[in-house]
């Protein structure tokens, strides 16, 4: 459903009479043509209050259908920087396999960057049908503009029903930009993925605070775009005989063109990655201080572990942001989490009910934190961290 301007039938009066009239302000006009923005929604009021024959309501009948034989394969961007592939990129490459084999269709990449050679038969080799490379010395360095001139260009060439891109600061920077381009829908922050055997992608993220999980479908849009977050899906597995070719595509000038020059480049300082993290000690709301902490930080010590935390501790400024698990803060997949004083709700639940193995300590037994944990812990942290300690250092630094 869309709102249709009639631009023959717009006058500066009538722009002024209809921002007057939309109590949103989606009213935009600029270079003397009148355009509805996203602050939209969808009241009619324009319609049925506004000067007659200016605005039209369409319903989804009466918009133009896409042709979606004309767009196949699922793409995934291969976020390259410093030499490497960022670990998202196979995740996505593991999952775009699956649903590409749902309705029998190719599993496309797209690579930017310089000396990307070694990356993009690596790609082939986790399963890509057809790897589009964009090699140029250039691009060595991420800028927004060239980086989606590039993205843009692989779009018309290989016309993908969908594309999966990381949600990391480059692929949360540049997915909008290119959807906005293709004049597609992105949902962002997607926690599962299914293809419908009509190609429609499902894409289910939470929302309202993680309260519902809703699933987002463009029947109508093609490309399809997402954005996933890194650690929600597994590292896939090396197909036995990959048969993929790799497409190397000419970089113009018109594509490098950019606003934006980079004129140093400086290494940010290295800051605690629970995403990476083996073992974790999260500390939930069981903790009573901030000094309290302590106890945990020495039993992560001895374990050789990060430090975690839920939303309430890292709003109240007991730990850092960047040490938050759940749908607002990182996910996490290590191989041991120890969780203490954590209820286990939804949105915390979340972030790391993939670990190998959950140790949950609480002193509610009917926590939910329990109906994930593979070892549950009923008592007191104050009484049972202290003891965990002691017998750590009985038998021996653990790592």
């Amino acid at each position: 459903m869309s709102i249709k301007v009639h631009q023959e039938s717009v006058t500066p009066e009538i722009v002024q009479t209809l921002k007057r009239l939309c109590p949103f302000g989606a009213f935009d006009y600029t270079g003397g043509e009148l355009s509805i923005n996203a602050a939209c929604k969808g009241c009619k009021l324009c319609v049925k209050k506004g000067p007659s024959g200016v605005v039209e309501w369409q319903d989804d009948a009466t918009l133009p259908r896409v042709d979606k034989s004309q767009w196949r394969g699922v793409a995934v961007y291969a976020q390259f920087s410093e030499g490497n592939l960022h670990p998202v990129t196979l995740e996505l490459l593991g999952k775009a396999r699956q649903l590409a084999a749902e309705i029998g269709e190719e599993v496309l990449a797209v690579i930017i960057g310089h000396g990307v050679e070694a990356q993009a038969k690596r790609l082939v080799s986790y399963g890509a049908d057809r790897v589009y490379v964009y090699d140029h010395p250039a691009l060595a360095d991420f800028t927004i503009s060239p980086y989606a001139n590039a993205f843009y260009d692989f779009i018309r060439r290989a016309r993908p029903g969908s594309v999966l891109v990381g949600a990391t600061n480059i692929g949360r920077s540049i997915a909008p930009k290119v959807a906005a381009r293709c004049h597609a829908g992105l949902t962002a922050d997607c926690t599962v993925l299914e293809m419908k055997k009509n190609t429609d992608l499902v894409q289910i993220r939470p929302a309202f605070g993680g309260n519902i999980m809703a699933q987002i479908v463009s029947p109508n849009a093609r490309p399809q775009f997402c954005t996933v977050r890194y650690k929600i899906f597994p590292y896939p597995t090396k197909p036995a005989n990959p048969t993929g070719i790799i497409c190397p595509v000419e970089v113009t000038e018109e594509m490098l063109a950019s606003r934006t020059e980079v004129i140093e480049k400086t290494k940010k300082p290295e800051l605690a990655d629970i995403s990476e993290a083996d073992v974790i000690v999260a500390c939930g709301r069981g903790f009573r201080t901030a000094a309290d902490l302590d106890m945990a930080r020495e039993l992560a010590e001895l374990l050789g572990a990060k430090l975690a935390c839920t939303r309430p501790l890292a709003e109240a400024g007991w730990l850092e942001a960047r040490r938050q698990i759940g749908l607002s803060g990182r996910t996490v997949k290590p191989k041991l989490i120890i969780t203490l004083g954590i209820s286990g709700s939804v949105q915390f639940a979340a972030g790391m009910n993939g670990s190998d193995c959950i140790v949950a300590v609480n002193s509610d037994p009917e926590a939910s934190i329990f109906n994930i944990a593979h070892v549950g812990l009923v008592g007191d942290l104050y009484e049972i961290v202290p003891q965990l300690i002691k017998k750590i250092k009985e038998g021996g630094k653990i790592v």
